[in-house]
């Protein structure tokens, strides 16, 4: 589609001018002589972009721009300023005017002017469409008590420089709630910088965070700015704050306390402003206590405190989430949204969900990708889960664990060892370790038969380890 300009000028010649060169570069134009005109356009349609003469009859240029402004804040305008009329364009600049050009105009001056002008049209809007995109991912989805009370909290907490202590379960969203914080800030035009901190090996988290000169240790070929430096303005995402060595805890609060970090390998240190926010799903008061974390640190980072309920302490929010989950995924895969039956969504909100809601988006790109047709039936739902769904074992006769039948007691006992061992790591909040533990069985024994008997996602941890 061609892009639109208006001209406003009330010399005749001038309009054609402009009118012809512009129409031979493609552009569809209007031209008006007055702004009295250009206002009853602009009431009508949009358009890409306007140049309008300073010096008009009756409206002049700078009223004729404030109205423009009103009618459309977004659009660029140009100004073309007559002989002696400089301060006025310059004027007209600081009331909004993207560029002026000055009489007799030279035409191919004019067309370069109006191509960065539209050039930064675009560049703008694709920011915006950009960033629409990113907000709507990070979309907090939920009407249940808690969910409600988090977005008041983090519409108070926002607005602040106050340091966050992000506390919950794996895959609750500890993330989005981070994310929620940063776009409601006075930093929301700065970075966003994460830091997974249990997923950097320990010997390089230091230059991860503060960064690192050329030559400052084997492999290092050259300079490096770390998360710090990079969030400069912005905000600091620490996700796993608690798997921190004490070392790197020790300088993460010194840099707190000064405001300034030093790269691995430098003598001097950089100033940073940053708003940080730290996550855990582990007890810090019992890292504490044990050693494993500093307690100075802690107060440190935990100034404004939250707590992001687990799933299963908001089941109410379970089919807004699937159903916000099947449309999403069906249009990043360019298929049609499937309809989720009730049986199905009984089915979900029933179970334990010890993954939480990444363990609940996971299941339904599952299911969207899988499962014919346009409704999802509770009969596509993954055998697992079905097996951990109330009811399940109760509705089974004395001779048929899980309501079958079976051909041999091997069977039947292989059944039942499935389910039993799902409800387990279920109880254990799916933790490999603990459900080992708790069943009196070695870790890899448990590991082999959860993925031989299909009980394991699609990738090692996936639904319990990766952010919702």
């Amino acid at each position: 589609m061609r892009e639109s300009i208006l001209v406003v000028d009330d010399e005749a010649g001038v309009r054609a001018s402009l009118g012809g060169i512009l129409g031979d570069e493609g552009y569809q134009v209007e031209a008006v002589d007055s702004g009295e005109v250009a206002v009853a356009v602009l009431e009508g349609r949009r358009f890409d972009l306007i140049l309008l003469d300073v010096w008009l009859p009756k409206m002049d240029g700078l009223e004729t721009l404030s109205r423009v402004r009103t009618l459309d804040p977004e659009v660029p305008v140009v100004v073309i300023s007559g002989h002696g009329s400089i301060e006025t364009a310059v004027k007209a600049v600081r009331m909004g005017a993207q560029d002026f050009v000055e009489k007799p105009l030279s035409l191919e001056k004019t067309l370069l002017v109006v191509k960065n002008a539209l050039r930064q049209r675009r560049l703008e809007a694709e920011n915006r469409a950009l960033k629409e995109q990113v907000e709507h991912r990070w979309v907090m989805v939920g009407a249940s008590a808690a969910i409600q009370g988090l977005r008041a909290d983090i519409a108070q907490a926002a607005p602040s420089n106050g340091r966050v202590m992000i506390f919950g379960e794996n895959g609750t969203g500890k993330e989005l709630v981070a994310r929620n914080i940063h776009f409601q800030s006075l930093r929301a035009s700065g970075p966003f910088v994460e830091v997974n901190c249990a997923a950097i090996p320990e010997e390089l988290i230091e230059s991860e965070l503060f960064g690192h000169t050329r030559g400052a240790f084997t492999g290092a070929l050259s300079s490096k700015k770390g998360k710090f430096e990079l969030a400069d303005g912005g905000t600091l995402f620490l996700d796993e704050v608690g798997d921190m060595t004490l070392k790197t805890q020790a300088k993460v609060l010194r840099v707190l306390q000064e405001q300034r970090v030093e790269p691995v390998g430098g003598s001097t240190s950089i100033p940073v402003d940053v708003r940080v926010i730290a996550a855990t799903n582990k007890n810090l008061d019992e890292e504490i206590r044990k050693g494993a974390f500093r307690e100075d640190l802690f107060f440190r980072l935990n100034v404004i405190p939250f707590h992001v309920p687990p799933l299963r302490d908001r089941r109410e929010d379970i089919p807004l989430l699937a159903r916000h989950f099947a449309a999403e995924i069906a249009g990043e895969y360019g298929r049609r949204a499937k309809e989720l039956s009730p049986e199905a969504l009984a089915v979900l909100v029933g179970l334990g969900w010890p993954g939480n809601v990444r363990e609940l988006r996971n299941i339904i790109e599952r299911l969207v990708i899988m499962t014919p047709g346009d409704r999802i039936e509770a009969r596509h739902l993954p055998a697992p889960l079905l097996a951990g769904a109330p009811g399940a074992a109760e509705s089974a006769g004395p001779g048929a664990p899980g309501g079958r039948d079976f051909a041999s007691l091997a069977a039947a006992r292989e059944d039942f060892e499935k389910r039993y061992i799902w409800r387990k790591y279920q109880d254990c909040g799916g933790n490999m370790s603990r459900t080992a533990e708790a069943l009196q069985v070695e870790r890899s024994n448990l590991y082999r038969k959860m993925k031989g008997y299909g009980l394991l996602p699609l990738r090692k941890g996936e639904a319990v380890e990766s952010a919702g």
